[in-house]
């Protein structure tokens, strides 16, 4: 962490007012960004009831962060040692509260970028902790995108979250279900379900999805990260593997290939 910059709270009130609205109520030397947020103390006061999830030391490790927003977990990343720190997102806005916002703490090796999970392909490097945060949902092609994660950049641990509705319940299903057999586990209430939205919800028409529990596990295991935590109801903390089909003499073939 290297020197903040001090400015007078005047100054820096003025330009938290230039840049807002602002979604993460960041604390800039005793001024926060967003005071009036609706999720009071967003996004911090979720983060405390999970942090332990996460290396307490991350010394020399890298961290990607996705859908960085104003940077919060950027910063807290850094606070435990992180090394290479990279936040992309697709505003520009967002990025332009980043940049001033690790100014004043300090934080200035941290790389802002544009970019979305569309592009993790192109950065060319894998991080130690990719950081996937009130994205998926947001995502027309969810299960694309876990897929891009594994391929691309993930290589230890993944940080999940999504918006969830509906059960809780962690049901995993049987490998296989015959045709004609058993159709009635799809209304177990535990069945790994993605609700569509098909026009808006809470005004966003980039609402796209809405998993249950089970399915954000279950989308995860499919895309070849094993669940190793799951601390509060919508976040999860997993740990790449190889996917079956990417091991040469696995045990369980590619989907749709010959047994």
């Amino acid at each position: 962490m290297l020197a903040s910059r001090h400015l007078d709270e005047a100054s820096i009130r003025r330009r938290i007012d230039e840049l807002k609205p602002w979604f993460h109520d960041l604390d800039l030397q005793g001024v926060h960004t967003a005071p009036d947020h609706f999720l009071w103390g967003y996004p911090n006061s979720k983060f405390r009831r999970f942090e332990h999830v996460l290396p307490a030391d991350l010394e020399g490790r890298s961290v990607l962060d996705i859908g960085c927003n104003a940077g919060f977990y950027s910063f807290e990343m850094k606070r435990r040692g992180a090394g290479r720190v990279l936040g992309i997102d697709h505003d520009e806005r967002y990025l332009e509260q980043a940049r001033f916002a690790s100014e004043v703490l300090g934080f200035n090796d941290i790389e802002f970028r544009r970019g979305e999970v569309w592009d993790v392909g192109a950065l060319g490097e894998r991080f130690d902790l990719v950081i996937f945060m009130g994205v998926l949902y947001h995502l027309r092609h969810p299960l694309l995108a876990l897929d891009l994660l594994h391929e691309h950049v993930a290589d230890d641990l993944l940080l999940f979250q999504s918006l969830q509705a509906g059960s809780e319940a962690m049901f995993e299903p049987e490998p296989d279900y015959e045709f004609h057999a058993n159709l009635g586990v799809f209304n177990e209430p535990g069945w790994p379900r993605l609700h569509f939205i098909e026009h808006r919800y809470a005004g966003d028409p980039t609402n796209w999805w809405v998993p249950n529990a089970a399915c954000s596990a279950a989308m995860l295991r499919s895309a070849g990260f094993e669940v190793l935590a799951q601390p509060i109801g919508d976040v999860f903390m997993c740990r790449r593997q190889e996917k079956p089909s990417d091991v040469p003499g696995a045990v369980y073939p590619a989907r749709g290939s010959a047994a």
